[in-house]
């Protein structure tokens, strides 16, 4: 079973920059790419950051030039990196993990982490 574990949320002030994390475990083999998704209070989830096995990133245009994604020091980690935040960043960032859908394996995808609450106060 895949696990993904989100860290780095917290109050902030508008303007500052924010550092969040995902680490995968368990059974990593399925995963294919890993995103990142937001969800503001009576809001739909967003996608907000996408990045591959290998390393091709996207960013939609609603955040492109303040938000980043990049891997981390170990396979099937990411840091999302987000400057000048604004109030209307604040939501619940979750971790998300899919996999090729089309070989028919990997049925317990796709996979979500438990979210990290990002606050920010102006």
């Amino acid at each position: 079973q895949t696990q993904l574990m989100e860290s780095g949320g917290g109050l902030v002030q508008a303007g500052d920059s924010l550092r969040l994390s995902c680490a995968a475990s368990g059974d990593i083999s399925c995963i294919s790419w890993m995103n990142w998704y937001r969800q503001a209070p009576g809001k739909d989830r967003e996608l907000v950051a996408r990045i591959t096995n290998s390393g091709i990133t996207y960013i939609p245009d609603s955040v492109k030039g303040r938000f980043t994604i990049s891997p981390g020091d170990e396979r099937y980690t990411n840091t999302l990196q987000i400057h000048s935040l604004t109030p209307e960043d604040t939501a619940v960032y979750y971790c998300n993990a899919e996999t090729d859908y089309s070989a028919g394996f990997c049925l317990t995808f796709p996979v979500w982490g438990h979210g990290t609450q990002v606050t920010v106060s102006l």
